[in-house]
């Protein structure tokens, strides 16, 4: 798997509406060599800083595409390909700070061949600037 790979750290940044800041984003890779149809993608969990984002305030983009967690387990028609950056958007008054944070993703798959779930992590330090 290609664990170390999965956040792409550069990419981290505030999502505004109206001038607000209503939460954060950033780039996102599937670790699974082979890609998996976003109904295969069990969990995209986002803990900051020691403290796990509750799953409703999650969304994932692909190819602006977005969908909530509970609408991907019904999606059938699309994927998550090999190498493909989505766009993880956490919905969160104020957004990020500034400064320094601790950012990490944990993806749970379903893949057909093997006997057991897999979940995949990825901590990253990441930074955003004033």
């Amino acid at each position: 798997m290609f664990d170390q790979h999965m956040i792409c750290e550069k990419t981290v940044t505030n999502v505004a509406e109206n001038g607000a800041a209503i939460g954060f984003s950033f780039g996102a890779r599937l670790p699974y060599y082979r890609g998996l149809g976003l109904s295969m993608v069990e969990d995209v969990a986002v803990t900051l800083d020691g403290e796990a984002i509750p799953r409703d305030a999650v969304r994932l983009t692909l190819r602006g595409r977005t969908w909530t967690l509970d609408e991907m387990e019904n999606e059938h028609g699309d994927r998550w390909n090999f190498g493909e950056i989505a766009t993880v958007t956490v919905l969160r008054d104020g957004g990020l700070s500034a400064g320094v944070h601790k950012l990490e993703l944990a993806e749970r798959m379903r893949i057909s061949y093997l006997p057991f779930v897999p979940t995949t992590r990825c901590v990253k330090t990441v930074s955003l600037a004033a």
